[in-house]
């Protein structure tokens, strides 16, 4: 009999389109692999097979979720996210080493990360934010995705207004980082820190702008008002 993850994929391979499968990839300057699927179909798909698998225990829909990472492909990637969101209600603190070792291994591109990241980490953060430290070591990873991930997972917590000190910090250790994707990362963490706390972001924002990469200071100051944004971007 085959697992559910095999029939994932083989429901996955018959749904591919190859013109869908080249439309995505032109979203993602490094290599990628994709079958080809909207992303409302992969998201049908994980909503009928959680179904069946929504009365086992959390060990075991994480395992069906590494069999799903380890496969590459962009579409089992995002069914993984989704089913280890979805028993956020059982996370503990053991669980950040399963995510820690995800993001190292297996994230490659910025969709994974931030599907993962913004949902199923940033919660586990919201719930022990003492973990907060495991992303300030992130942030000094050798890997631009686990760096980007340490900003990403804060984005949920900073449009409640959470963790203001923790986001500059992460903010400060990322600063001068060259990958623009890391760049893009923590400008949109402080941009939506600043609906929340549009004060103290802008004096953030001013205290560096002298040297922040163009890239996050025009992500971070995107949704302030327009007499801030040209102090902002003033030289």
């Amino acid at each position: 009999m085959k697992s559910i993850p095999e029939n994932i994929r083989t429901e996955l391979r018959n749904l591919a389109d190859e013109q869908t499968r080249l439309q995505g990839e032109r979203f993602f300057k490094e290599n990628i692999k994709l079958y080809g699927i909207k992303s409302a179909v992969v998201t049908r798909v994980s909503r009928d097979y959680y179904r069946t698998i929504s009365d086992k225990s959390k060990s075991h829909i994480f395992s069906m979720c590494e069999d799903l990472w380890k496969s590459g492909f962009l579409e089992e990637a995002g069914i993984a996210c989704i089913w280890s969101y979805n028993v956020r209600k059982q996370y503990t603190p053991e669980d950040f080493s399963t995510f820690e070792r995800w993001v190292n291994d297996y994230v490659s591109n910025w969709a994974s990360c931030d599907t993962l990241c913004n949902h199923t980490v940033g919660t586990f953060i919201e719930m022990y934010p003492s973990f907060l430290s495991g992303l300030k070591k992130w942030a000094k990873s050798g890997n631009r995705w686990v760096r980007r991930a340490s900003a990403v997972s804060l984005i949920v917590p900073a449009r409640k207004g959470k963790f203001l000190k923790d986001i500059f910090e992460i903010a400060d250790i990322l600063h001068s980082d060259k990958e623009d994707m890391v760049q893009k990362g923590y400008g949109w963490m402080l941009k939506v820190a600043s609906q929340a706390h549009l004060e103290e972001v802008f004096e953030y924002v001013i205290s560096k702008k002298a040297t922040m990469p163009r890239t996050s200071l025009r992500y971070a100051i995107e949704k302030m008002p327009r007499e801030l944004k040209v102090k902002a971007m003033s030289k």
